[in-house]
C-alpha cells in the first residue's frame, strides 16, 4: 500500500524540468540579473516556487512572476502556481485569469 501512494505521489508531481523550460519569455532577463526561479514543489499540479538571487528586493519581482505566472498556468498539467514569497500580488492574479479565460 505504502509502494501505490508512492507511486501516486510521484504520478502527481509536475516535472520541475518542464517548469523550469517555460518561465517564459523572463528567462533573459532572470539571467542577466542573477535572477533564480527555485521551484519548491510541485505535487498535484500545484507549483510552488519562489524567486531569489537578483529578484530579492527588485521592484521589478512583481512583474516577473506575473509573467511566470501567465507562462506556466497554459501548460496542462499544472492547477495553480503559488509564489511562496508573495511576489505575485492578487491584482496582478487576477489579471492572468482574466486573460487566460478569455483566450480560451
Amino acid at each position: 500500500m505504502k509502494a501505490l501512494r508512492l507511486l501516486h505521489l510521484i504520478m502527481a508531481e509536475v516535472d520541475r524540468q518542464l517548469i523550469l523550460e517555460n518561465v517564459g519569455p523572463v528567462q533573459a532577463v532572470l539571467d542577466a540579473h542573477d535572477g533564480v526561479v527555485n521551484v519548491i514543489d510541485t505535487t498535484d499540479g500545484i507549483v510552488m516556487i519562489g524567486l531569489e538571487g537578483g529578484c530579492t528586493g527588485c521592484s521589478s519581482t512583481p512583474m516577473t512572476a506575473m509573467q511566470i505566472y501567465y507562462s506556466l498556468m497554459k501548460l496542462d498539467q499544472v492547477n495553480d502556481v503559488v509564489f511562496v514569497n508573495g511576489e505575485l500580488p492578487a491584482y496582478m492574479r487576477a489579471f492572468i485569469d482574466d486573460k487566460l479565460k478569455s483566450e480560451a
